[in-house]
């Protein structure tokens, strides 16, 4: 049995993109894992299935598995990707769309054929929705990693992220302290881990150490989320461009209660089939 599939990639975090719609295919761990290898599959940071939706408010599902196999709820840089591949696949003609995932119902428009906006929903702070182990909401928390006390903001985006702001991001330890944070007991479902350094009140530098894929070049809901803490914590004003080893991205936030969104490219790379 042969699956075609899409390589596509946002600022160098790159996927395989699935049509479900026009074939069948039932994603599992195992095949996720198989499909994300460098060597022996495709390679990718993870993957999109694109599925019929199950409700009629909707156009589409979107489903995001990450390298090691886990399924996940959100993926910024993913979803711009969605956007393109859905109207080039001529899957759908409207330049707004809906999309059902497991965080909710994600806003899509394309702006353009060189830039996509993927409104991410509004960031929630609660703890226990984070998940994140602490007895009350605040802008950052003491952490203790790697015989260090640190200070991090922990957020949701449909998906949980730790914030860290750092003095110069091409210093930063990133593997061994993303390593850590990501496996932190007080982050019970593990955590993608952005390292922020301020340039100024509207731009930032960021590294992502993503759960289930280590750094990757971009990661889109973690740009939302170091852009909001910044914000939330009156260090930024919207809109930030964030800059990150693979590009840029703008984030608007206008604050409490308010849904966060990201606008950058979305790229193709090729396509194929692979047989299962």
């Amino acid at each position: 049995m042969y699956i075609r599939f899409t390589k596509m990639h946002g600022l160098g975090n790159d996927f395989v993109v699935i049509d479900a719609v026009t074939q069948a295919v039932t994603m599992s761990d195992k095949l996720a894992r198989r499909l994300a290898d460098r060597n022996t599959g495709i390679g990718c940071d993870q993957i999109l299935l694109v599925e019929p939706p199950s409700r009629p408010d909707v156009d589409f599902k979107y489903r995001i598995f990450n390298a090691d196999g886990s399924e996940v709820s959100q993926c910024g840089n993913g979803a711009r990707c969605f956007a393109k591949f859905v109207r080039d696949r001529r899957l759908t003609g409207k330049s707004l769309l809906s999309v059902e995932t497991h965080a909710g119902t994600l806003q899509l428009s394309i702006d353009n054929k060189q830039s996509y906006t993927a409104t991410l929903g509004i960031p929630n702070f609660e703890p226990s929705q984070i998940p994140f182990t602490a007895d009350q909401p605040a802008l950052t928390y003491p952490l203790e990693a790697a015989g260090q006390c640190l200070e991090i903001a922990a957020l949701s985006l449909g998906n949980p992220h730790a914030v860290l702001r750092v003095a110069n991001i091409q210093q930063a330890p990133i593997d061994e302290l993303g390593s850590l944070l990501e496996s932190h007991s007080r982050f019970p479902e593990r955590v993608n881990v952005g390292f922020m350094e301020i340039l100024s009140r509207h731009e930032i530098n960021l590294r992502v150490y993503e759960r289930g894929a280590g750094e990757t070049q971009a990661c889109g809901s973690g740009a939302c989320a170091a852009a909001v803490a910044g914000i939330a914590q009156d260090l930024l004003d919207s809109p930030v461009k964030v800059n990150l080893p693979g590009g840029s991205l703008t984030i608007i936030w206008q604050g409490e209660n308010q849904p966060v969104s990201v606008t950058g490219p979305a790229t193709t790379v090729y396509q194929g089939r692979i047989r299962l």
